[in-house]
């Protein structure tokens, strides 16, 4: 659970940030890795005296962001999600929205055979029993585990990635299908306008449904959050 560096300065809160992986480019408190689940969590929200949570994992992160309603709501700490807008389809986008990878698997067949495969490593599984298709599988580290699909070519890459850069990619492998998460935000946006304007369609997987309770869009109104909390207190 996270926001970018120097993003809740001035709220008057203490800043304590959880990262699943490391990063030397934050200022304040950080711990990397994981509790231990939803008991695990609770335990530290007790033991470190969190006064609040702001669940700023990716979009796709559903479990974390249980773990973390279910830890807040037994440990008593107000908690907000900051969900990220999904992106929405634009003139000459040729998407088909499904709700999850089995969905992507299963469609993928119909709609190409050269496959531009963007959606992390953990779901990758899922594409390993779709045959007659070629992947081009973009991870942002090389996976420790042998990738499970039959025909692929791996690349490692970090964003944000730009639309000519996209574009060029495509071409280059002659990719037919696009399937991507709907993540939002614009450090991955180019490869859907690269999809629109080379015409290819996009297997778009939806965003899962957000924990209930507060939420908001931004990394501003989940200051704004914060500091009424802190304020009320």
């Amino acid at each position: 659970m996270r926001a970018g560096s120097g993003g809740f300065s001035g709220t008057g809160a203490p800043d304590q940030r959880s990262l699943a992986v490391e990063d030397d480019d934050l200022d304040g408190e950080v711990r990397t890795g994981g509790f231990g689940g939803a008991d695990g969590l609770a335990q530290y929200l007790k033991d470190a005296q969190i006064d609040a949570v702001i669940d700023a994992t990716h979009p796709f992160a559903a479990a974390i962001s249980r773990h973390a309603a279910e830890a807040c709501e037994r440990a008593g700490v107000p908690r907000v999600q900051l969900q990220r807008p999904p992106w929405s389809a634009q003139d000459g986008d040729r998407w088909i929205e499904v709700d999850d990878v089995d969905a992507a698997a299963r469609a993928l067949p119909q709609h190409g055979r050269r496959a531009f495969l963007t959606i992390g490593r953990q779901e990758i599984p899922a594409f390993a029993s779709v045959r007659d298709v070629w992947f081009l599988v973009r991870l942002i580290d090389p996976p420790a585990a042998p990738i499970a699909l039959a025909s692929f070519e791996l690349i490692s890459q970090r964003g944000p990635f730009d639309t000519a850069a996209e574009e060029a990619l495509i071409r280059a492998h002659a990719i037919d299908v696009m399937i991507s998460k709907n993540s939002g935000g614009s450090a991955t946006y180019g490869k859907n306008e690269a999809a629109r304007q080379l015409s290819v369609p996009v297997l778009m997987i939806r965003q899962p449904p957000p924990q209930p309770g507060d939420h908001v869009a931004d990394v501003e109104a989940a200051c704004a959050w914060l500091r009424e909390r802190f304020a009320a207190g």
